[in-house]
């Protein structure tokens, strides 16, 4: 999409959604991170999406994340993390409107006020966190380079793959991590460049390479694409970080607040058990963590802006972190994941959330 094409699609979205935000009307590369009107002059973010009657949410495309299918409506982890927020805020997990952005169109879409957030997007960095006046919120999704090869050859460790010819794409991270991969290792392995990753993919494919390596989620997409996706496995070994997460812009700590929570809750309400299936049962729950949670007891949404019961209602709507996880990227989906590091910290992954209390 180009940045004549983006234009036009933000004013239709913009005419579609009743009552848009200036911000998101008008919206253009002249606006919100030069404006030097006071903060106390503009309505929150929330106020915003409030006023809107919907959530406006960035989507990266990207298969098990976000694309449309074919009736047109978004699916996907992210797209289910942007329902999830509306249904906090609305009760309504119908009250959002996704724009899918290339990766050149997203940092200025979010910095004009023309989404309300990014769902995801390029990994979390140091110079991406605090050189672009974004913030991200959360770890949603801990990703990695690694690699895919033929189950024959899965047995042998990653440091004994000397002898194996490794493709990837040229000029990017991942040829310089690979490359720092095996030097650590002192192994003289130069692997086989490709000018794009989709031509990686095919000389994998055709056999002229026996590993291709890109980040996690990526290869898990790839190996669905395959003739036959069972004879090829993603190897556990991972060679880098890249934690992915809702993006939004600095200066609104109520809504970073909201954004960060809603991941929260749907971690905490699996690890309590609570499902989009037995929720309205666990309202009875003598629990106190899930009363809490779950907004039976006490107010904690007050201070987010949100209604006692906003956590009750993303698992009512769209469910645990793992209920997300398993639909769209997990054994059950075509991408197959396996949990690995996005597994709760109780069963040997990083998925931890602070208590609601």
């Amino acid at each position: 999409m180009t940045v004549r094409r983006l234009f036009f699609a933000l004013a239709a979205l913009a005419a579609s959604v009743a009552g848009a935000a200036p911000g998101l009307a008008q919206g253009d590369a002249k606006s919100s991170p030069q404006d030097k009107s006071s903060p106390q002059d503009k309505p929150s973010v929330l106020e915003q999406i409030q006023k809107r009657g919907a959530l406006v949410c960035g989507i990266a495309v990207a298969p098990g994340f976000a694309q449309q299918n074919e009736t047109g409506e978004w699916r996907g982890f992210d797209a289910d993390y942007c329902r999830a927020l509306a249904s906090a805020i609305f009760d309504d997990p119908g009250k959002v409107r996704f724009l899918p952005l290339g990766p050149k169109e997203r940092v200025v879409a979010l910095q004009a006020g023309w989404v309300d957030l990014l769902a995801g997007g390029a990994p979390w960095t140091l110079a991406r966190d605090a050189g672009q006046r974004l913030l991200y919120a959360v770890a949603t999704f801990y990703d990695g380079q690694g690699f895919l090869l033929r189950a024959k050859q899965a047995a042998a460790s990653a440091q004994d793959w000397s002898k194996l010819a490794v493709c990837v794409q040229q000029g990017t991270s991942l040829e310089l991590d690979l490359g720092d991969f095996f030097q650590a290792r002192q192994a003289d392995h130069p692997p086989r460049l490709f000018a794009s990753f989709d031509e990686a993919l095919s000389a994998y494919d055709a056999g002229q390479c026996d590993v291709l390596s890109a980040d996690v989620s990526t290869l898990h997409a790839a190996r669905a694409k395959l003739a036959q996706p069972a004879e090829h496995v993603v190897a556990p070994e991972l060679i880098s970080k890249a934690p992915h997460g809702p993006i939004v812009r600095q200066g609104d700590d109520q809504w970073f607040n909201i954004v960060r929570w809603t991941q929260f809750a749907m971690v905490d309400a699996e690890e309590f058990g609570l499902s989009s299936a037995n929720v309205d049962t666990a309202l009875k729950s003598e629990n106190p963590g899930v009363r809490r949670l779950l907004g039976v007891e006490g107010d904690h949404g007050e201070g987010l802006g949100l209604a006692a019961d906003w956590a009750y209602r993303i698992v009512k709507h769209v469910g645990n972190y793992g209920e997300a996880f398993e639909r769209n990227l997990g054994q059950g989906s075509p991408l197959a994941m396996e949990r690995r590091l996005n597994a709760l910290w109780t069963k040997g992954g990083l998925m931890y959330a602070p208590p609601v209390r």
